[in-house]
Order: structure tokens, then C-alpha cells, then sequence
């Protein structure tokens, strides 16, 4: 399928894997049966899966141009991208009871709450600043609509995580919390050195394989 119609699809698609699976009853019972790492995996892959169809789907949609590509657009995304990919180097892996993707949440210190000090949703911080400038260097329909789209989705979910987490701690109780982790000094996480240099290796990866990942090469561009 192909044209706006297999466009439409790959949306449809990447919004069902985004809203059904991880909603009751149907996480509870996923979970019982695969085991919280088992449903990770298999969320992770379908997540993947359908950003993958909507990358080639929108790639393949009618051009249909808005505005045109700045100049420099290859070095105005690799500013904005530094930044995102440090934020996820220093943060995943990390607890954080506060939104999604934090592990042993139950060792969370927030007198010693690390970035989420100032950024709670680091992982949809990270999205944002990612799809914000991939919008602002791709002026036509299909891609504006699929960059806007997940920079919307991005500021939607942190205010959903925030409203659900509100209403499972008690609202006395997250705004206690909030206010510990702003008034706490600032810390890097362990090994936040190796973190660094694990983020900028990821940056350097993705500009290798974006041709793979989106059909577009860019690493010559950055040559002199």
C-alpha cells in the first residue's frame, strides 16, 4: 500500500501500538502472561515496528511541499540532536517514578534526582527536541504531519503522565515529591563520563545510518 492511503494506514497503526497495549485490561493481562521484561521487549518491537511503517510510509506519500529547507538544515539538526541524545545517555536506565522508561523506580532518591530535577519526561524531552527539528528541516505534507505529530504526542504524553501519576500517588503527595527534587542540589548520575561519550557514539551512529533508517544520507555532508 502506497500514496496517502498507505500513509493514513501506518498512522492508524503507530497510534493503536500507542494507546491499546499499554491501557487496562489489556496490560495487566500482557504482563501476567509475558513477564514485565517480556512485555518491554515485545512493546519496544512493535513500537519499532510501526515507526519504521510510518518513516517509509511518509517517504513514499504525494510531495507536497510547504516551506522549503533551510540552509545548513543537516547542522541545524545536529545541534538539536546533541542535546536530545545526551538527555537519554544520562537519564535511561535510570529511576524514575515520575514518567515511563525509569528502572528500579523503587531506588529513586529524590533528594538526588539527577536531570529530572529540572526535566521529569526526559524520553519525551528527548522526542520533542528530535522531532522539532526534523519539522523545521521538512517542509512537505507528509513529513510536517508526521514531525508535528510526534512533537504534539510528545507534549500530550507529558501532561498525561503527569495527570495519571498525580492520580495514582495522590495529588499531595506528587506535589511533595515535585518540590523535593526542585529544592535538591543538582547531581550527575554515576558514570555520567561514560553516559557522555555512550550518547555522542549514538549520534555518531545515527548519522551512519540514516540512509538505513530513513533513506536519506547524510554523514558526507558533515565532510569538508
Amino acid at each position: 500500500m502506497s500514496g496517502w492511503g498507505g500513509y493514513v494506514a501506518a498512522w492508524a497503526f503507530f497510534l493503536f501500538t500507542h494507546a491499546v497495549p499499554v491501557r487496562p485490561p489489556l496490560r495487566p493481562w500482557l504482563v501476567a502472561r509475558l513477564g514485565q521484561g517480556g512485555f518491554t521487549l515485545a512493546y519496544s518491537a512493535l513500537s519499532l515496528a510501526a515507526l519504521a511503517w510510518l518513516f517509509v510510509a511518509a517517504g513514499r506519500a504525494p510531495h507536497v511541499p510547504l516551506w522549503p529547507t533551510p540552509p545548513m538544515a543537516h547542522w541545524l539538526v545536529l545541534v538539536a540532536m546533541v542535546p536530545a541524545c545526551l538527555l537519554l545517555a544520562l537519564t535511561l536506565g535510570r529511576p524514575n517514578p515520575l514518567s515511563f522508561a525509569g528502572a528500579r523506580n523503587h531506588a529513586f532518591d529524590p533528594a538526588r534526582p539527577g536531570l529530572e530535577k529540572h526535566i521529569r519526561h526526559p524520553v519525551l524531552a528527548a522526542l520533542l527536541i528530535w522531532a522539532l527539528a526534523h519539522l523545521a528541516v521538512n517542509g512537505d505534507l507528509a513529513h510536517a504531519l508526521m514531525f508535528g505529530g510526534f512533537a504534539l504526542f510528545a507534549a500530550l504524553g507529558m501532561a498525561m503522565i503527569d495527570r495519571r501519576r498525580r492520580r495514582e500517588m495522590g495529588p499531595d503527595r506528587w506535589r511533595a515529591q515535585i518540590a523535593q527534587m526542585r529544592a535538591a542540589r543538582m547531581n550527575l548520575p554515576p558514570a555520567a563520563g561514560m553516559r557522555v561519550l555512550v550518547g555522542l557514539a549514538a549520534l555518531a551512529a545515527l548519522v551512519a545510518l540514516h540512509e538505513w533508517l530513513s533513506g536519506v544520507v547524510m554523514w558526507p555532508r558533515f565532510l569538508p
